[in-house]
């Protein structure tokens, strides 16, 4: 009897890991009618929505007509709720996961949540819709091929510098978000960093009635941005060129100064061939370095 109950136990619980889902469900940034038919079916058949602000994502369902449980989850609590949710799905009741506006995780909280439960066994299943992100890179008119997102800078000065510091020559457009009161002291540091003419775009209030995209240099968006003081209100993406140059890594630092040795040893091609060897640099990159600091005098 007691196998018996044992492998019916069984059965229930891998019936439930398969109908009881955590859903991650995108919601409008701006644009109320920029929620798809999937997410509105979603959101009214489970048992429970999880809400960063639930009086925000109160007046969001009032406007669809959702009638749902609403429960908070924001980084003070997320892993105490996140046992709680995990609960009702070993019930066989689904739950979804919103944020404020768009995709959640993306620097909203869930990811806890989004872990416990995959390492619980039960299905997450993405409800994708607008990505304040993915809606800039779309318009700003930077290379889209390759990116990296930075999410909010530190708010104090030499963390944010750091930060910046470190990504001088990631490869890349480089993404950010924003806040209002801290965007004139993030440009600033950007144009002290990154340099001032790097491409840039700022996006602002995507969706919204007041959206903007200002295009220009750091050094021309910052001018515009501190002339202009209805561009310091609302919520940005700030979108920057990635490094175009030569990366420089230890093993180009090492390269370069070997060339420096060997250059009034030997022809240059040669060597760039034996430093190559010794480095894992490739031959080109190393005669082009030779050309541009006028050292292939030998050639």
């Amino acid at each position: 009897m007691t196998r018996k109950s044992t492998m019916t136990d069984l059965g229930t619980d891998e019936h439930i890991k398969k109908t009881a889902a955590l859903y991650v469900v995108a919601t409008p940034i701006g644009n109320l009618d920029d929620i798809t038919e999937r997410a509105r079916s979603i959101l009214q058949q489970v048992a429970v929505i999880a809400a960063e602000d639930t009086r925000h994502s109160g007046k969001l369902l009032d406007h669809y007509g959702i009638r749902n449980r609403l429960v908070s989850l924001h980084d003070h609590n997320e892993n105490s709720r996140a046992e709680q949710l995990l609960g009702l799905l070993r019930e066989g009741r689904s739950v979804a996961l919103v944020s404020d506006a768009g995709t959640p995780l993306i620097s909203d909280p869930g990811y806890h949540l989004v872990h416990t439960v995959r390492a619980a066994g039960y299905p997450v299943v993405p409800v994708p819709g607008a990505c304040a992100l993915v809606a800039a890179l779309s318009v700003a008119g930077l290379p889209t091929d390759r990116f990296y997102f930075a999410g909010f800078l530190p708010a104090k000065s030499t963390a944010r510098n750091k930060v910046l510091d470190e990504l001088v020559q990631q490869q890349g457009t480089l993404v950010f978000y924003e806040s209002p009161h801290r965007l004139l002291d993030s440009l600033r540091a950007m144009v002290s960093v990154l340099g001032g003419q790097r491409p840039a775009c700022l996006a602002r209030e995507i969706t919204k009635h007041f959206e903007t995209f200002l295009s220009g240099t750091l050094d021309e968006l910052l001018q515009q941005v501190t002339a202009d003081t209805n561009q310091q209100k609302g919520e940005f993406v700030l979108l920057v060129e990635g490094f175009q140059g030569q990366a420089q890594d230890s093993a180009w630092t090492d390269a370069c100064r070997w060339l420096l040795e060997l250059k009034d040893e030997m022809p240059p091609s040669k060597a760039c061939s034996v430093v190559a060897r010794m480095t894992g640099v490739k031959k080109k990159a190393l005669y082009q370095w030779m050309l541009d600091e006028g050292l292939d005098s030998k050639a």
